[in-house]
């Protein structure tokens, strides 16, 4: 699969990341490579095979949870850029990007 640069712009644009030219043309084959190994994957024949979590047997030690006080909601809302109506104000992940 051969990504454009059009789609590295775009998923450039998403990520919130500047490309150069340059980058854009390098990302381009790296990440189409990548699709490409995705597409092999695909095709292996899995019939019969038992979908795999864990294969070492190890089990994880959790504790129990307990609940307790944290008052450093003012001291971390006092750190935050800017805030509205007592929630942290940030760009939307889909608005689109102005360009400074």
């Amino acid at each position: 699969m051969s990504l454009s640069i059009e789609e590295v712009k775009k998923i450039a644009q998403l990520s919130r990341i500047k490309l150069t030219s340059e980058e854009e043309q390098r990302h381009a084959v790296t990440i189409s490579a990548v699709l490409d190994y995705m597409k092999i994957l695909n095709e292996v024949d899995i019939n019969g095979v038992d979908p795999t979590f864990q294969v070492t047997g190890l089990e994880d030690v959790i504790r129990v949870d307990e609940s307790r006080d944290c008052n450093i909601i003012k001291e971390l809302m006092a750190q935050m850029p800017e805030i509205e109506s007592n929630e942290l104000v940030v760009p939307g992940v889909f608005a689109e990007v102005i360009e400074e």
